[in-house]
């Protein structure tokens, strides 16, 4: 077993931590400065690095950037005196697993570093199958089942249907199909036909010519000659409007199609996909989708499981997830306890892979510490049916808004957001009125055709989240991203992101 190791300029902590590690069986080694263990570094390394944050020499804060280059999985504690804690708030940012404030309690000292410990077993444990991420994970027999599917199409130009419920990853299967396709070398084009007007979808599917319509200036390809050579990828289908329903028959009937306002008669070596979350065969005896196309589109069907189907995969997904998050965010990966993820797997996830991952994109900016706890979770996890489901968005279904932020109703009424971003509905009319507030206003884009509705509602809540808290610290950042559970460098980017005049 590796040693826990101690550094600290104070005899006497030294001593005492030294002591209670040893009657606790961890092996401890013990440094009075920063250089001395650089240099120990050399020949040995620790499960878990223990550090006071002022010592002559060298601070604690410096020696955690070096020992992260080296060590990048390493947990680091941090020891800090009361007066030094917005240095400690610094310090996550740099990497450090926790931070412990002096004095002390020697039990509550040994049960942190013993936490610590576990994680770095962990960390060790995983590295290695980490260090290559697969395209799609799934270990359960249901997605294995689908892997083989792909393989065994990998040679082939037929027609698949995808089918499963939003959120389930069927993107993902229409993209693998191609990748290990002949095509392969070719486009893929992918089109929502739910998420584009009736009016519109003619023409983003089959082009239009210039002057054809009111607002056509100039000739425009549609979907199907931009896929030319490669694969379509027509998502929804299930809604598609009938009208259309019986163009997309010709097409894949001999190949041809018009431009709208066309008149000559254009071709396109295409392989279509499609996808659907709804019941075609029912859509077809009520009328609502043609029996003709349905037998065309569903050559081979792929049928991916729902994420309560495959509850063996949540672990590594929310691993994958939250490491995916931390990278984009520039900030170390949050780490669950068993608690906390016994808890999403007793989640029935109605939102599928894409709510766990919004989940897990929500722990790795709002979780308070590296570890992330049960109580840190958002609250569709801790008390299921109190969050709206939108297409499983954690940040409008579950979202707990910090103190800074929800303690203060008034001030957040009273903030501005970006010129770019309406501000949002005030949250100040009651504890979940803003929740119904924000869902109003999500079907409102929706409905409207909005294709930017997520990167659109998040920005405008992260700008009064942070303008909010900012201005119940007068400005100060360090203190507002320690409201916010957030790093020093994470608000500093988020307001240059957002374009918020402080």
């Amino acid at each position: 077993m590796k040693s826990i190791w101690v550094v600290d300029d104070d005899h006497s902590i030294r001593f005492v931590l030294e002591k209670a590690l040893s009657r606790a069986g961890l092996p401890v080694r013990c440094f009075s400065n920063a250089r001395d263990l650089l240099a120990a570094l050399d020949e040995d390394s620790p499960q878990v690095l223990v550090s006071d944050i002022r010592m002559p020499g060298g601070s604690g804060l410096d020696l955690l950037a070096k020992v992260k280059a080296r060590l990048p999985h390493l947990p680091v504690i941090i020891m800090t005196a009361y007066s030094d804690l917005d240095s400690a708030v610094s310090a996550f940012q740099g990497g450090a697993f926790e931070y412990l404030p002096k004095p002390f309690d020697l039990a509550a000292a040994v049960e942190l570093i013993r936490r610590a410990q576990t994680e770095s077993m962990r960390e060790a444990v995983d590295e290695a199958a980490a260090a290559e991420v697969p395209e799609m994970l799934g270990q359960a027999p249901a997605m294995q089942d689908v892997f083989r599917a792909i393989g065994r199409l990998s040679q082939s130009h037929v027609t698949v249907l995808i089918t499963g419920e939003s959120g389930s990853g069927k993107e993902l299967v229409a993209r693998a199909l191609h990748k290990h396709s002949p095509r392969a070398d070719g486009p893929f084009v992918a089109i929502n036909t739910a998420a584009i007007p009736k009016d519109l979808l003619e023409s983003e599917l089959f082009g239009h010519e210039r002057g054809a319509f009111t607002g056509a200036q100039a000739t425009r390809r549609g979907r199907f000659e931009q896929a030319d050579g490669g694969t379509l990828f027509l998502d929804e289908i299930g809604d598609m409007p009938l009208e259309l329903q019986t163009r997309l028959l010709r097409v894949l009937s001999d190949g041809q199609f018009y431009r709208v306002g066309g008149h000559s008669p254009l071709r396109s070596n295409v392989r279509v996909i499609a996808a659907t979350h709804q019941n075609l065969e029912a859509r077809v005896r009520q009328g609502a989708f043609r029996e003709d196309l349905f037998h065309r589109l569903n050559v081979i069907r792929l049928r991916l499981p729902p994420l309560r189907e495959r509850r063996e995969d949540i672990a590594v997904l929310a691993k994958f997830f939250l490491q995916r998050s931390a990278a984009e965010l520039g900030v170390e990966p949050k780490r669950l306890t068993d608690a906390a993820l016994a808890l999403l797997l007793e989640f029935e996830f109605p939102g599928n892979v894409r709510q766990l991952e919004n989940i897990c994109h929500w722990l790795s900016v709002m979780a308070p510490s590296q570890v992330v706890e049960p109580k840190d979770l958002p609250q569709e996890l801790l008390q299921p049916g109190l969050g709206l489901s939108l297409e499983g968005s954690a940040e409008v279904a579950g979202v707990e808004v910090a103190p800074a932020a929800s303690s203060a109703p008034a001030q957040a009424k009273a903030v501005s957001t970006p010129a770019a971003a309406p501000a949002m509905p005030s949250f100040g009319a009651g504890p979940d009125a803003w929740v119904a507030e924000v869902a109003r206003e999500a079907r409102r884009l929706l409905a409207s055709g909005e294709t930017d509705v997520w990167d659109s509602l998040t920005r405008r809540f992260e700008a009064s989240l942070i303008l909010t808290a900012l201005e119940l610290t007068r400005g100060r950042r360090i203190e507002a991203a320690q409201k916010l559970g957030i790093g020093r460098n994470t608000i500093t980017r988020k307001i240059q992101e957002l374009g918020l005049d402080v």
